[in-house]
């Protein structure tokens, strides 16, 4: 008896001696068990035997900052190595970017039968979470760090907080993909709304960004990799033939060309060429440099998939409205506003890709029209001084009243003085017409048998009104109504 006595006594006492604590004599309370129960690690896949001699695989580098002209890129490579390669590697490195390039390249991701691993060479901050997380496998470095994906726009050169529909877009978009690939979801909120609390992992008012670390503790990495052949090693690929890919010439031109500055430009110039050459005889270097650019903004809008034909098409016709204000209709009136509402809404689209409801919210909406505002402000400055310093163009006779009109006696003025009318012009003074078209305050009458560009004086003239011309300077015909009859 005394000795199971002793026996049992050794049982009790034993634990304690090994723990140094008591044992447990039941199961831990709510409150002992850990406020965050992380998933669990997802370990890398063996994908060959013999070390990949016969594999391929491609590493597609997310570097610097994500643009338009990376989604095209990724989407390309993802597609046409779709069946010569053994797994695809995402070199990430990156402070973020734009949310619509992100959001392309997170659907091939998704939509590719590939394996994927995300390898966050350093970082993948905002935009680069977002693809991190839409890979099938996430690899860190030592020292690496990911998150901080909360959406903002640039307004007057400065971040600024998008709406709530913004950050919810977001923060839906971030947990489905983590979702998608067996991750938290509430990890990936959390990197989007700092609204979000996660006992252990995160406060209240702070966005979610993990460490290495923290990383493996709360099941976002699945391994850790300090090179690209340690991480080759881990795939038993360590011997495959590695392709690293690289952007063709279209895709580099493309993203110099959507650059913001550079599409600003294309278009100041684009519509200023084509305004002066619709004002001015013939085809000649102002329209052609004008069609070149407006070829490059299109063009490299297209290639990165912003654009299509229908802002193309859109394009067209505001251009076509606006030649019928000037040659049809001449004044300012419904098909001026048409054409210069249709040119402006085509280039916005041009610039856009999200669904417009979720651009608006973004600001990229308002981005696209800052670009397209600017770029015609600029274009109107620049038509006043080539207006100003090519006066002897239709479109610097057409529209600038240069002089006070009136009789031909006393002093010429030195600007007047400066233009000699072209031989022969100096016989319509005196002669009578009819003027062709509304005269407000330029347009087309019938002189003597011709059709001649003419100006009145500073009146509305109906078209079908008789005129008379009273002074001719330079390349200005000045006319007046007249209450005689017209000469035949």
């Amino acid at each position: 008896m005394k000795t199971h006595r002793l026996l049992a006594l050794a049982a009790l006492i034993w634990p304690l001696l090994v723990s140094g604590a008591p044992a447990p004599t039941s199961l831990p309370s709510e409150e002992a068990k850990p406020a965050y129960t992380p998933f669990p690690l997802h370990p890398l896949p063996t994908l060959a035997t013999d070390g990949g001699r016969s594999r391929r695989v491609l590493v597609i580098p997310i570097k610097e900052t994500i643009d338009l002209g990376l989604a095209p890129f990724v989407t390309r490579m993802l597609e046409a190595r779709a069946h010569d390669v053994s797994a695809v590697i995402l070199d990430v490195d990156t402070f973020g970017g734009r949310v619509d390039a992100a959001v392309k390249i997170r659907d091939a991701l998704l939509a590719t039968r590939i394996p994927t691993i995300a390898f966050v060479n350093r970082r993948a901050i905002s935009a680069g979470a977002l693809i991190s997380l839409a890979a099938d496998h996430i690899v860190f470095t030592r020292g690496a760090s990911m998150g901080a994906a909360t959406p903002i726009e640039m307004s007057g050169g400065e971040a600024k907080a998008v709406g709530e529909k913004m950050v919810s877009y977001m923060r839906s978009e971030m947990a489905s993909t983590a979702q998608a690939k067996g991750r938290d979801g509430r990890l990936a909120e959390a990197m989007v709304d700092a609204d979000i609390a996660l006992e252990g992992v995160t406060e209240k008012g702070k966005l979610l960004t993990v460490t290495t670390n923290d990383a493996a503790r709360l099941g976002l990495a699945d391994a850790q990799a300090e090179t690209l052949n340690e991480l080759l090693k881990a795939l038993g690929l360590e011997y495959a033939e590695v392709k690293r890919a690289n952007t063709n010439w279209a895709e580099q031109l493309a993203r110099f060309l959507t650059n913001p500055v550079v599409s600003g430009l294309l278009m100041s110039l684009g519509m200023l060429g084509l305004l002066l050459e619709l004002y001015t005889p013939g085809f000649g270097f102002a329209g052609a440099l004008g069609l070149l650019c407006l070829v490059l903004f299109f063009g490299g809008h297209m290639v990165v998939d912003l654009a299509g034909w229908e802002e193309v098409t859109l394009f067209i016709l505001g251009l076509i409205a606006l030649a019928a204000e000037i040659f049809i209709l001449p004044g300012f009136g419904v098909a001026g506003v048409l054409g210069i509402a249709m040119i402006a809404a085509s280039l916005i689209m041009a610039m856009l890709s999200l669904p417009l409801g979720t651009a608006w919210d973004l600001g990229l909406v308002n981005d696209a029209m800052s670009t397209v505002m600017l770029s015609l402000v600029g274009t109107t400055l620049l038509a006043i001084a080539g207006m100003r310093f090519l006066p002897d163009s239709r479109l610097g006779r057409g529209l600038i009243l240069q002089t006070t009109l009136g009789s031909r006696g006393g002093d010429v003025d030195k600007e007047r003085a400066s233009y000699a009318a072209p031989e022969g012009w100096s016989n319509y003074v005196g002669q009578r017409g009819v003027a062709k078209t509304d005269l407000r305050m330029s347009g087309k009458a019938k002189i003597g048998g011709e059709l001649v560009d003419v100006v009145s004086q500073g009146e509305y003239i109906d078209a079908g009104t008789p005129i008379r011309v009273v002074d001719v300077e330079g390349v200005r015909v000045v006319v007046v109504a007249d209450s005689e009859e017209p000469q035949a």
